[in-house]
């Protein structure tokens, strides 16, 4: 890249800056509480999948295998 590019590049991103912090300065103080959120909170919270694996592997609910079946497909009324 040459230079003017680099500078053309840096001043179009100058640009959109700008242009972010003015949308930004827009928002409501509870959609900037939001993008606040978003932006710096990493979501640390397990998928439906890795709570299903969890519940599989720790072995809570193996109590469950010893229960007899009693209901069938033909309990209950069609829906």
């Amino acid at each position: 890249m040459s230079e003017s590019e680099t500078v053309k590049s840096k001043s179009l991103n100058l640009k959109l800056v700008n242009t972010l912090i003015q949308i930004i300065r827009s928002l409501s103080q509870e959609e900037r509480q939001i993008l606040t959120e978003e932006l710096f909170f990493e979501s640390t919270e397990p998928s439906n999948q890795e709570l299903m694996q969890l519940a599989e592997r720790g072995g809570a609910f193996d109590f469950l295998h010893d229960e007899p079946d009693i209901y069938t497909l033909e309990d209950g009324e069609p829906i």
